[in-house]
């Protein structure tokens, strides 16, 4: 065999070599996905921070990790704790969660009645719509298979906004207007949206007219539309 032809073979060896190992490192990263399930947003400390001064902007930032591993109550939205005095303090890198704020007796609560919850959401919705006071129904769109959009389901509806503002940078990309919103729910529902916050591919609020208290029952389109 010629040192030409000897050459071409290996060469084709190679590449058939080479592409065996990226189909298999493909296929392990599939599977590690798979298992860490899709990744969520968090909210951390910039830098060490001590108990009892106020939290800045600056003090925060955003980290994307595995919904598996992000923390039960882990903050999502930076603007819910700025401003608030923490009760403990937290290291360079620690998760913040609203259950970590100080707490005063002379501090009116979130204007919620007994069994109720203020439930924090950042969805697709109409900024200049979606106000407090507004009530909007809630929809929430599921994975499918292959990370493609499963179902959509009517989850909620005529909630109450008691607040409501333009989600930060870290969570806006080019999907449509996002709103960060806290809305009026009872403790079943403000656990149903947490869940839905951190695995659903996708929460919309849906602004109703005022005075249209009519109810619909759950409604679920899958991906036939049907």
């Amino acid at each position: 065999m010629s040192r030409r032809r000897r050459a071409a073979v290996l060469l084709g060896l190679a590449l058939v070599l080479g592409g065996l190992a990226a189909s298999d490192v493909a296929r392990r990263e599939s599977a590690v996905r798979a298992q860490l399930g899709p990744a969520v947003d968090v909210v951390v400390a910039r830098a060490d921070l001590v108990a009892g001064r106020p939290v800045t902007a600056s003090d925060l930032a955003v980290r994307r990790v595995p919904s598996r591993y992000a923390p039960v109550g882990a903050a999502t939205v930076p603007e819910t704790l700025i401003g608030q005095k923490l009760a403990a303090p937290v290291e360079r890198g620690g998760y913040l969660a609203a259950a970590m704020v100080a707490t005063e007796r002379d501090v009116a609560g979130p204007p919620v009645r007994k069994g109720e919850r203020a439930a924090e959401v950042v969805a697709l919705g109409p900024r200049a719509l979606v106000v407090p006071g507004a009530r909007v129904d809630v929809l929430v769109t599921s994975d499918g298979e292959g990370g493609a959009a499963g179902g959509t389901e009517l989850a909620l509806e005529d909630v109450e906004v008691l607040a409501a503002r333009e989600a930060p940078p870290a969570v806006r990309d080019g999907g449509g207007e996002r709103v960060a919103a806290t809305l009026r729910v009872s403790v079943r529902d403000a656990v149903y949206l947490a869940a839905a916050q951190s695995f659903a591919r996708e929460l919309r609020l849906l602004p109703r007219a005022a005075g249209d208290d009519e109810r619909s029952g759950r409604i679920t389109v899958g991906r036939g539309l049907r």
